[in-house]
């Protein structure tokens, strides 16, 4: 597959290489911007889409990623509760100057930069997790404990 993906894809299967794994991003016809599209272009449900979500720490400004499962609306006051610190949303140009990707395609891994992460505790109860992998309709399957090895991710409830 490799050389047949588009550049942002190929980053993120670049990456999971590099962490030693075999896992296999795919793009899709259909778009997987978002979780009930990921889920309908898989055929999984929406609760195994691992979705990437960017957020900004208000008092230092530190990016950080939550990775969330697809069914599931992160708590802002509960994950602040982690921190110390107060969130927010990250805008798009934050998203992909701390990413190197755009909104709709945030994978879990391959960033620009480190980036301190936190995983859904309900994703730790499926066999199997689909992620984004750097553009709207790509994908790759992992398992949750693949996920927390490679983000470095602190699983939490952040629902």
């Amino acid at each position: 597959m490799a050389g047949l993906l588009s550049p942002s894809a190929q980053k993120v299967q670049d990456a999971l290489r590099a962490h030693g794994l075999n896992n296999e991003v795919r793009e899709l016809p259909a778009t997987t911007r978002s979780a009930a599209e990921a889920a309908a272009a898989i055929g999984c449900q929406v609760a195994q889409i691992a979705k990437s979500l960017v957020f900004k720490t208000k008092t230092t400004g530190k990016a950080l990623l939550v990775v969330a499962s697809g069914i599931n609306r992160v708590d802002e006051k509960k994950l602040a509760g982690h921190l110390g610190e107060p969130i927010e949303r990250a805008d798009a140009d934050f998203v992909r100057a701390k990413t190197g990707f755009s909104i709709g395609g945030v994978p879990p891994i391959g960033h620009s930069e480190k980036l301190e992460s936190f995983i859904d505790e309900d994703l730790l109860q499926y066999g199997e997790i689909w992620a984004a992998a750097g553009t709207p309709n790509a994908v790759f399957q992992l398992a949750p404990p693949e996920l927390v090895q490679l983000t470095g991710g602190k699983v939490v409830s952040v629902c």
